[in-house]
């Protein structure tokens, strides 16, 4: 049975959903002021990876991803830019499709922009204020009475008098608590507006996400997912707002991704050390970077570097190297890999054992073609394909990816004492062959010799890998 980690409760819980044999889910999507950076595509790949699992495991999958097309910063670029503010998400919406369409994401089933929801976030803030939850501040922005919500801070374990102590006083005093956050901002001169009951004025942040999910899924729904960064204030507000507008729990299960960090830092705009996928992929295929996005697990950090960038590059390689010369059979037969695989993504989106599947896969298929053994080799390749399909990997012909020269640099034959990765991989299966007829003097002589070229073997209880000294 699926898994999930429910950062609502802390543990690992059995998945049901609300609806028999029917997931939904809201994922927070790109607020749409700039390119796409790898710590987006980070989780988006991981949720892409969530709604690939649960198609495969039998389940009808509603998945809902939104875009932030009003906000502060939208405008402020927008009036950097000197262009209307709709120019400028539209681009910007246009590259992050290109860029999620290069690394594999699919496309969700509805990808609501805020703009397009204003009647249904003014209903929400209605209701709100109508029930005692929000109310009219001293500068005609309507506010969220936090201290109303008795269960503020269930998600994010945070209390409310621990939040009081740290908060800043507004200067103006338009809140009544320092803690409360806005719902409408009263528009100012020259600002986009849309008409409301406490006149023009935009929607503030987190009640767009609160909109759009109990528009589209309803008030009580599976999963809703997103950044770690976001789990505190914004997901925490998400529930405020839509359990007391709605009367309903909102999200059963919360998943949060974590961070891509760079020398020990969270990667984020704010701290101006990130990458944008279009700046990173002139120098890596854009599988490169999902496999490394994916080798660790969802909710552990990921450290980029260049380092980490060529493991997931070589790793990449041998998989296409075990698929190289083997026409895949017709149909897929599930073998040892296949229930690996699934044992793995079944305990919380475990990618890091799935990819350890598909390598012991490889390391068997290797063995078959060394052996001559078609049918066999057929088969695991069929399988293998079908298990990188799932996390959307090895999406090539083997025979191109492998022409392809590495932009990375890492596994050129000068660096292996002149041998290719191909090569090597012969040299392995080769080895793995000897060692199961028990001839071991053959056996080792090939580790010798591919040592001699700088090439290290690891024997594990999953099989055999290889790396350069």
């Amino acid at each position: 049975m699926l898994r999930i980690h429910n950062s609502l409760t802390g543990r690992k819980e059995p998945f049901e959903p609300i609806e028999r044999g029917h997931a939904r889910m809201y994922v927070c999507g790109i607020t749409v002021y700039d390119h796409v950076h790898v710590g987006h595509a980070r989780s988006q790949i991981a949720f892409d990876v969530v709604r690939r699992w649960l198609r495969a495991s039998g389940y009808r999958v509603t998945y809902v991803r939104n875009i932030t097309d009003i906000d502060d910063k939208i405008l402020a670029r927008a009036r950097e830019r000197g262009e209307p503010f709709e120019a400028l998400t539209a681009r910007f919406i246009a590259a992050m499709d290109e860029d999620f369409a290069a690394l594999g994401i699919e496309k969700p089933d509805r990808e609501p922009r805020a703009t397009g929801y204003i009647p249904e976030i003014v209903a929400m803030i209605a209701r709100l204020v109508e029930r005692g939850y929000a109310y009219v501040g001293a500068d005609g922005d309507v506010f969220y009475a936090v201290a109303r919500f008795a269960k503020y801070g269930r998600l994010s374990g945070k209390k409310l008098e621990d939040l009081r102590a740290g908060a800043r006083v507004e200067v103006d005093e338009a809140k009544r608590d320092p803690l409360d956050f806005v719902l409408w901002k009263r528009a100012k001169p020259g600002e986009p507006a849309w008409d409301s009951p406490w006149g023009m004025g935009r929607p503030g942040w987190h009640i767009e996400c609160s909109a759009m999910a109990v528009a589209l899924l309803g008030p009580a729904f599976d999963i809703h997912g997103g950044g770690m960064d976001l789990k505190f204030p914004h997901h925490e507000n998400e529930i405020a707002q839509s359990c007391a507008a709605c009367d309903a729990p909102f999200a059963t299960l919360w998943m949060h991704n974590g961070f891509v960090r760079v020398d020990d830092e969270k990667m984020s705009k704010s701290l101006g050390n990130f990458f944008t996928v279009r700046e990173v992929l002139p120098r890596l295929r854009p599988e490169v970077l999902r496999a490394f996005l994916l080798a660790s697990h969802y909710r552990a950090p990921v450290n980029y570097s260049d380092d980490n960038l060529r493991q997931a590059d070589a790793a990449l390689q041998r998989l296409y190297v075990a698929l190289r010369d083997v026409e895949p059979a017709p149909r897929v037969v599930a073998g040892a890999a296949t229930r690996a695989f699934a044992e793995a993504m079944d305990d919380d989106f475990n990618t890091p054992g799935a990819i350890a599947a598909l390598q012991t896969a490889a390391r068997e298929l290797n063995v078959a073609k060394s052996a001559g053994d078609g049918s066999r080799a057929a088969a695991l390749a069929a399988e293998l394909r079908q298990l990188g399909g799932l996390l959307g990997l090895l999406a090539h012909p083997a025979a191109a990816w492998l022409a392809a020269p590495s932009q990375l640099g890492g596994e050129t034959t000068a660096a292996t004492g002149g041998l290719d990765p191909p090569e090597i991989e012969r040299r392995v299966a080769a080895r793995l062959e000897a060692r199961r007829t028990k001839n071991f003097a053959e056996s080792d002589r090939i580790r010798d010799e591919l040592a001699a070229a700088g090439i290290l073997l690891e024997d594990g209880p999953a099989g055999t890998t290889w790396r350069r000294k």
